[in-house]
């Protein structure tokens, strides 16, 4: 099989993990034949032709639902990967595990399985895989975007090199962009909204505390002209594996910033129930809201060429280290329009597709492959960090006095 890659999904994040799985094959030759398949066919041929028109390279296309097993093991079988990169919808992971495990395939995502009827983020369904994918000598890498994903590696390599234990951990998100739009979600609507009306949730001293959503917030200045922003208390995924394999965590928190304008649109919709996930009817048919909304907002593939300014995503830890307190701050700043420059994308896909990438990289080379299911901070964070940096993701470490 050789290193052979099958890319699941063709949407903002698919299409640049797509352009950067290429980059890395004439870089690196990590990959040998690579093949980007979605539901529709023409979005993975719009990739290909913008991924030969910039990098002289060509891959391959095919059409699968990702909710059809027997299609996807029928697919899996003619083009025999040795590797899937997972980028298609979250409701779709186990399904597209299952069709890994049929077919002898290693697995990479970048968000956690979630059920389509509630909005609940939990790894259980997919540790649950652990002894399966050991069983057949198959590696499987879980949320291997940002956040989760490169989040997950700074704090891993923060425990490597510069924290002996961690009590506090706060992840910071900030999108410092603008599209210009009134109203648009930067990633799949239904996922984003989803996401941000769930309620909050953190760990403290060895319980999660639940919050109402978006009802607790803190005011963080951010690096490189950024300056202050408000931030809001959410749940994310990758707090549920950090807190299990952190030594000494006491409080683990995620946060993101929104623009006021932002928040007063998701309201409104909030209010009439258009975010609603479960279904009504309407002139004799069953439509659930959300989708319905998702359709209408603009694609989020579409913002790219609109977006100007920067993102900001990293880790915020105190511990300590020989006996005394430590403060340190690990982080990336992205830039909107260098990204759309390069890829044609903007830095919330970018952020995602580059991450994932590297991951797959690293399982193909054998950097970090070990049958099982594992989290990223159950890995060695130096080898990913080198070559995020190289491949677009500079970051960034200062001690907080």
């Amino acid at each position: 099989m050789g290193n052979d890659l099958l890319i699941l999904g063709a949407g903002g994040v698919g299409s640049v993990v797509a352009h950067k799985c290429a980059e890395a094959a004439q870089k690196s030759h990590a990959f040998g034949q690579i093949t980007l398949a979605s539901r529709t066919l023409g979005k993975c041929q719009k990739v290909a032709d913008s991924i030969q028109k910039r990098l002289g390279a060509t891959i391959s296309t095919a059409q699968v639902d990702a909710d059809d097993l027997p299609a996807m093991i029928h697919l899996l079988e003619e083009i025999k990967p040795k590797l899937l990169i997972n980028v298609a919808l979250p409701y779709q992971d186990l399904n597209v595990m299952e069709a890994c495990l049929a077919c002898g395939v290693n697995y990479v995502d970048t968000a956690n399985y979630e059920p389509p009827d509630t909005a609940h983020f939990e790894y259980k369904w997919q540790w649950a895989y652990r002894e399966r994918f050991a069983e057949k000598g198959l590696c499987a890498l879980l949320g291997a975007g940002f956040d989760p994903g490169v989040t997950n590696v700074f704090a891993a390599w923060v425990m490597k090199h510069e924290l002996e234990t961690v009590k506090v951990l706060d992840i910071i998100d900030c999108n410092a962009g603008d599209h210009g739009q009134p109203f648009a979600t930067n990633f799949n609507p239904e996922i984003n909204i989803r996401e941000v009306t769930a309620k909050g949730r953190y760990w403290e001293r060895g319980e999660w505390v639940e919050t109402d959503p978006l009802s607790f917030a803190m005011n963080f200045n951010f690096p490189e002209n950024i300056g202050p922003r408000k931030c809001y208390l959410m749940y994310h995924e990758e707090l549920e594996s950090l807190v299990m394999h952190l030594p000494g965590i006491v409080r683990a928190r995620f946060w993101m910033t929104f623009s006021d304008n932002y928040l007063n649109h998701l309201r409104v919709l909030e209010n009439v129930g258009l975010t609603r996930i479960d279904e009504v009817e309407y002139q004799g048919q069953k439509i659930v809201p959300l989708k319905f909304l998702a359709h209408l907002l603009p694609d989020p593939g579409s913002l790219g060429a609109l977006t100007h300014g920067v993102t900001c995503i990293g880790n915020l830890m105190q511990g300590m280290a020989n006996n005394k307190p430590k403060t340190v701050y690990i982080y990336n700043v992205c830039n909107h329009e260098a990204c759309f420059k390069e890829v044609g994308s903007q830095a919330i896909s970018y952020t995602t597709g580059v991450p994932a990438m590297v991951a797959g990289k690293m399982l193909a080379e054998g950097v970090w492959f070990k049958p099982g299911v594992w989290n990223l901070e159950q890995l060695d964070p130096d080898p990913f960090l080198a070559d995020l940096a190289a491949y677009g993701l500079p970051w960034q470490y200062a001690q907080v006095h």
